[in-house]
């Protein structure tokens, strides 16, 4: 009696797709803490450096590396992107306004990477899929701070190339971080 002892590959997964487990809180605090420094020294000097043409928000980046690795519901988001707007208060000169900003980016981060995994497309997820959640962030903090202090057509001019810079920065930076987490984490696609 012969027996078929072939075994497929397994991929095991470290973090569970679709749920926001005290897993997926940790991978979110280990982010958000390196997306943090990162702010106060690799940000700070680019945003010096480019005369603050790029100011990168690694706390987006983090938030969308995390969403990317768990996939989370669009609630689930919405409390990544909550959490992630409690950090920011710590550094901000526009207190609160983050809440609005983040909370709404981490849910459209969600749809499109539940939405964009699930297609041809998935490749360029992390990078698009980064690129647009960082611009919705920024042109929802620009016109929450133009509704608070005026000036719409100077603070426009002056914040959108800001917006729209650093949105390619942290898709390109995304982009090239997802991989190394995917393998690091044993996710599958």
């Amino acid at each position: 009696m012969t027996q078929n002892t072939t075994t497929q590959p397994r991929t095991v997964s470290t973090v569970d797709r679709g749920t926001l487990d005290i897993r997926g809180l940790v991978l979110l605090a280990i982010l958000l803490a390196a997306g943090f420094i990162l702010n106060f020294t690799v940000g700070r000097a680019i945003s010096t450096a480019t005369g603050g043409a790029i100011a990168p928000e690694f706390i987006i980046s983090a938030f969308c590396l995390t969403i990317l690795a768990i996939r989370p519901n669009i609630g689930q988001a919405l409390i990544i992107g909550l959490i992630s707007a409690a950090v920011i208060q710590i550094t901000t000169t526009s207190p609160f306004i983050d809440f609005a900003a983040e909370g709404i980016a981490a849910m459209l981060m969600a749809v499109i990477v539940n939405v964009g995994m699930n297609t041809p497309a998935k490749k360029v997820i992390p990078v698009a899929g980064t690129f647009v959640t960082t611009a919705v962030s920024g042109i929802i903090f620009m016109l929450i701070k133009i509704a608070m202090v005026g000036g719409a057509a100077q603070l426009a001019a002056a914040m959108l190339p800001v917006v729209f810079a650093t949105a390619v920065f942290n898709g390109i930076l995304v982009g090239a971080l997802y991989l190394p987490i995917r393998k690091a984490l044993k996710l599958a696609d």
